[in-house]
């Protein structure tokens, strides 16, 4: 899958034995973002710096891991090998990489003691190409889906990618899919509604779909924001629930500055683009 927006990579790191891994995006300069979080259990780092109202206007990479919140080591290799090439924000000291990390809880799979580290996020950050894979692999390795149903009725989830296009206009997903619903088929909210379904009586975790929304548009903090906002409502569209508690879902959203667009177009094709990114990524994996 291309992703078509100069400047911006992705690179996995995957153990499919362990069923772990890493993703990460990487930006050219002059990239803003934001972001937003809807899950009731985020695992999360630098994620505060997305706010409008901070001042760091830049973002260098994200980071999706598995591994729970053991994961968001993975960043540290990142943020190290970004220091080396000279990226980063400036300081009086030398620069400073911005790098935002997400995890993952996919420890109940594969070995619970094998976690993405700052290795497995250097060798990541190396691998970045603008042709990356897509299924059962990076920080999509150990996802799972529909587990709010019985651990009986979980299926594999994955890395989908998907890109929305008008015009010159150009808005890429990069969404792992590790929920606790279902990736809805427009049955699941039919049969809660009619109350022949409902959430279960039992502990649920092992979940969160994390993500993010990257445009060739060039877009401010606060417009960063009301993309990501998008971007969670292209998660609602495809999983049935959404955002529980036991998810930490969370999107976020980067302008890479070079086309002028209207926020609320790029918005639109978020939603287009995270529904789709998340149904193919699970579509195409085996049970």
């Amino acid at each position: 899958m291309d992703i078509e927006i100069p400047g911006v990579t992705v690179g996995h790191w995957s153990d499919l034995d362990a069923r772990t891994g890493c993703t990460v995006i990487r930006f050219p300069e002059g990239t803003t973002a934001s972001g937003e979080i809807r899950g009731g259990a985020p695992a999360t780092r630098e994620f505060e710096l997305l706010d409008p109202s901070r001042a760091v206007d830049r973002l260098d990479a994200v980071v999706l891991s598995g591994g729970s919140a053991f994961g968001l080591a993975a960043a540290d290799g990142v943020v190290s090998a970004l220091e080396a090439d000279g990226q980063g924000y400036p300081t009086q000291a030398g620069v400073v990489p911005i790098v935002v990390g997400l995890s993952l809880y996919d420890l109940a799979v594969g070995s619970s003691t094998v976690r993405p580290d700052a290795e497995s996020g250097s060798r990541a950050l190396a691998a970045a190409t603008s042709s990356p894979a897509v299924g059962r692999v990076g920080a999509g390795s150990g996802a799972t889906v529909g587990k709010w149903r019985g651990p009986d009725r979980a299926r594999p989830g994955g890395l989908g990618i998907h890109l929305a296009r008008s015009g010159e206009l150009v808005v890429a997903a990069i969404v792992a899919i590790n929920a606790a619903g279902d990736i809805d088929d427009d049955t699941t909210m039919s049969a809660v509604a009619a109350g022949e379904l409902s959430w279960p009586d039992r502990e649920q975790f092992g979940n969160t779909t994390i993500g993010v929304v990257v445009t060739n548009a060039r877009l401010t903090k606060t417009e960063c924001l009301v993309v990501a906002q998008g971007a969670h409502d292209g998660l609602t569209r495809a999983i049935v629930p959404p955002h529980m508690r036991s998810d930490g879902d969370g999107f976020v959203a980067a302008g890479t500055g070079v086309l002028v667009a209207a926020v609320d177009h790029v918005r639109l094709l978020a939603v287009a683009a995270v529904e789709q990114a998340i149904r193919s990524g699970v579509a195409t994996l085996d049970p």
